[in-house]
């Protein structure tokens, strides 16, 4: 009896390894363990939208793990996702450098509709800050500081808003969504997810957040001895919801910082597809 429920742990566990452990490296991606998609439906998406995909990728930390081997593998997959638009979550540049320049040439080969947004990360600071910025701007870019912008799509709207810096709320502690509409349809981008819980974010309906990593190193995404949020484990990675009820989709993201190992958290990229409820079957 023991043997048999020691070979079913093992197994078990070997199998969640292959599961949940996959790298870059074995990946069908090649530059990313995985492409994870949300399908989120609201009332507020107009009918416009339906269908809507939006890629989310961030924590580049280029190059770290994640280096100029596995840069034309990215765009590549990027390619093949068919989205509407590029949404970029910041830290573009390792911990010991990183050509952000090439970076950025890469990835402006990612043709969309609405092309790329972003915002900025904790490791875009002096000269970080001043090559990221160089290169988004040369490369097209639509840099998002605490503001919004709108994407139209016949007649009807979606917003992007960008939060600048969301570490220092002395600054940036007012979120720019509290000006907008109830009924618009905005989804939020900021580096970290705690942003999200610690501001008053009203008006927004879904935040798209990076920064955790998940963990890199977690036990099958519940824990991990690496703390990038002072919420601990609460937004390591997935969907979770605010205290208010705000959804956030937390991302893995591309590279690794502090140490260039994952385990139990395979880099992604995050592809969301919005839907329409329609108002007459709602009523």
């Amino acid at each position: 009896m023991k043997s048999r429920l020691c070979n079913f742990l093992c197994v078990s566990l070997l199998s969640a390894m292959l599961t949940s452990c996959a790298t870059a490296t074995f990946s069908k991606y090649k530059a990313v363990g995985r492409v994870k998609t949300y399908d989120i439906s609201s009332n507020d998406i107009p009918e416009e939208f339906d269908g809507f995909r939006m890629a989310f990728a961030t924590d580049f930390h280029y190059e770290s793990k994640f280096d100029k081997e596995r840069l034309p593998a990215l765009t590549k997959t990027l390619q093949g996702l068919d989205v509407d638009v590029l949404l970029l979550g910041g830290d573009y540049r390792g911990r010991n450098g990183g050509n952000v320049d090439e970076l950025f040439s890469e990835l402006s080969k990612v043709k969309t509709e609405y092309g790329t947004y972003a915002v900025m990360g904790n490791h875009e600071t002096g000269k970080n800050d001043a090559l990221v910025r160089m290169a988004m701007d040369k490369y097209g870019v639509m840099l998002l500081e605490h503001m919004t912008d709108t994407i139209r799509r016949d007649g009807a709207y979606i917003l992007i808003c960008g939060i600048r810096n969301p570490f220092d709320l002395k600054k940036n502690g007012v979120s720019p969504t509290l000006s907008l509409h109830d009924s618009d349809y905005v989804v939020m981008i900021t580096h970290t997810p705690d942003y999200a819980e610690d501001v008053d974010i009203r008006n927004t309906d879904m935040v798209l957040a990076g920064h955790t990593h998940g963990g890199q190193v977690s036990l099958f995404g519940r824990w991990t001895p690496a703390k990038f949020s002072k919420y601990g484990n609460r937004f390591l990675t997935g969907m979770k919801k605010t205290s208010s009820g705000v959804p956030v989709i937390i991302s893995n993201g591309i590279g690794t910082s502090r140490r260039d190992i994952r385990l139990f958290t395979p880099s992604e990229i995050v592809v969301i597809e919005l839907h329409s409820i329609k108002k007459d079957i709602v009523e």
